[in-house]
């Protein structure tokens, strides 16, 4: 099972965090999937950040897709930005790319069962 990585910033992973379940405070915009792409964990798990001007806070989901990354967004309106926890404990996932969607990541979904399906009890959450 992959280990979960719980980062109020994305830019908090490093390189040996390969693989694992991300789970940030951080919005799904195109700097910070920059730092995913970096990192190449299973799921990226970002905030929504209210959507944005052109789709500007949810860019990661095709940035991440193109690059064979799974990620997914949780709600503004239902976790605090900036706060991983928050997201962990109160996210609903809003948006899944094509990967997260073939791990099981479906809209409606909390960010709890996510974290619980993939990476079982042991994670903590």
């Amino acid at each position: 099972m992959p280990a979960l990585r719980i980062v109020d910033s994305i830019t908090e992973l490093r390189p040996q965090d390969a693989g694992c379940v991300a789970v940030s405070g951080s919005h799904g915009g195109h700097s910070a999937s920059q730092y995913a792409i970096a990192a190449r964990p299973l799921l990226s798990v970002f905030n929504d950040a209210g959507i944005g001007k052109d789709g500007a806070g949810i860019a990661a989901l095709e940035l991440l897709q193109a690059q064979g990354l799974a990620a997914a967004l949780v709600g503004h309106d239902s976790a605090r930005i900036g706060e991983a926890r928050s997201t962990l404990e109160d996210g609903v996932i809003r948006h899944a790319n094509a990967l997260a969607r073939t791990l099981g990541v479906l809209p409606g979904m909390s960010c709890r069962e996510v974290v619980r399906r993939l990476c079982g009890a042991a994670a903590g959450a």
